[in-house]
């Protein structure tokens, strides 16, 4: 038989009853495959799409194809087991992959998942969820279909090229902006106030003084806080814990830093050092332990040591559904939530030093992000032009004053 063909195929050998036209083809193992059609010119259409993928050998063959759910099996088994991603990280994949790939596309064999497909689930995951949601579900989906294509499971990643439609004015992103995601300095008074003389207020003082993220928070040690000499006081970066409270390196090399404190959070840490609870067998010396020395849990210290505080100093919002309007109570008032979520406590920290005249290359060395387009995407907004950026423009344009206008 030849690499490729098309042949009428019939019922019986009297051949009187057509049944259609026969698509044969040999893939790059050797073995013969063959797929029906009503006309010939699909068959020749389907063979065209087939042929260069046999030469490449590429094809992946439709019954020997799996499935979208195992595709992405396969793919967070790598990333576990090869790639070694952080279990938060892979949480996060598994979440994706439950919540919204499997039950739209799971039952759909690679072979037959085209762009088109594709575009109207990317669609689906616009109308039905936040925009953002919708970017992270989309690389989650195209990070599968490349390892597919990888390991010759499919030969084209026709995510590949799909791409989120430019933002409208309900999509912008928004950034940090003091009052509305980032507390004023007299909210973080007052909700300080109500934490003080608790293990909260050194956890708050430091989140909001030298930026930590949570799980850096939680796993922040005594040998890492340099607090001897009040002059030279810094905060050294070198651990995070997941949610499973395991320890391991920072996300990227620039989160691993060292943060210069202020003398206040310095003796604020002293002072705390000296009460803090130690772990029965001294050896996880946390700086923001549970009661008995443990690994304190993100959402004990969001729920307790931030939102709580947050109400008892009546620095509340209205509570906003999935579609964007405030949620009421039965009795008509509006539903009511603490006005920051903890990661405001981390955009404090940026205004703080941006506010002290740090550029914005070392702010982004001590916030720990990975690429300075980070840091000016949130706080781009934050930097103060100079009082004097008019004086200064004029002065740089003076060599220009001879020239005549007509």
């Amino acid at each position: 038989m030849a690499f490729a063909t098309v042949r009428k195929r019939y019922r019986d050998k009297e051949k009187t009853k057509f049944m259609g036209f026969q698509a044969d083809y040999i893939d790059q193992n050797g073995k013969r495959h063959a797929k029906l059609f009503k006309r010939e010119r699909d068959a020749k259409d389907w063979l065209t799409e087939v042929v260069p993928e046999v030469k490449a050998g590429t094809h992946a063959p439709h019954r020997e194809s799996i499935l979208v759910a195992q595709a992405a099996d396969l793919w967070i088994e790598r990333v576990d087991t090869v790639l070694k991603r952080h279990s938060s990280t892979i949480t996060q994949y598994r979440n994706h992959i439950r919540l919204h790939i499997v039950p739209a596309i799971g039952a759909v064999k690679l072979s037959v998942l085209s762009g088109p497909a594709i575009e109207e689930f990317q669609d689906r995951l616009l109308r039905d969820g936040s925009r953002a949601m919708a970017q992270k579900v989309m690389i989650s989906l195209k990070a599968i279909l490349a390892n597919a294509k990888r390991t010759g499971k499919v030969a084209v990643n026709h995510a590949a090229g799909v791409k989120l439609p430019p933002p409208g004015s309900g999509h912008r992103r928004q950034k940090p902006k003091i009052g509305e995601t980032i507390p004023t300095k007299d909210e973080l008074k007052a909700i300080l106030a109500r934490v003080d003389g608790t293990r909260w207020q050194p956890l708050l003082l430091t989140a909001a003084l030298a930026g930590l993220r949570s799980s850096e928070l939680r796993a922040l040690r005594w040998p890492h806080v340099d607090i001897e000499d009040i002059e030279r006081a810094s905060i050294h970066i070198v651990e995070r814990a997941d949610e499973k409270n395991k320890f391991d390196a920072p996300k990227s090399e620039a989160g691993t830093r060292e943060i210069l404190i202020p003398s206040l959070l310095a003796n604020t840490l002293r002072r705390w050092r000296a009460v803090c609870p130690k772990h029965k067998n001294g050896e996880l010396d946390l700086v923001f332990p549970t009661g008995v020395g443990t690994v304190e849990s993100h959402a004990n210290i969001a729920n307790r040591g931030w939102y709580a505080p947050q109400c008892k100093a009546g620095i509340l919002k209205k509570k906003v559904g999935d579609d964007g309007r405030p949620v009421f109570h039965q009795d008509g008032k509006p539903v009511m939530v603490p006005k920051y979520g903890f990661h405001a406590l981390r955009h404090f920290a940026a205004s703080f030093w941006i506010q002290q005249g740090h550029l914005p290359k070392r702010v982004q060395e001590l916030m720990g992000h990975a690429s300075i387009v980070m840091t000016l995407d949130l706080y781009a907004a934050l930097f103060p032009a100079g009082a004097d950026e008019r004086e200064k423009m004029e002065k740089a344009a003076a060599f220009l004053t001879p020239i005549k206008t007509a």
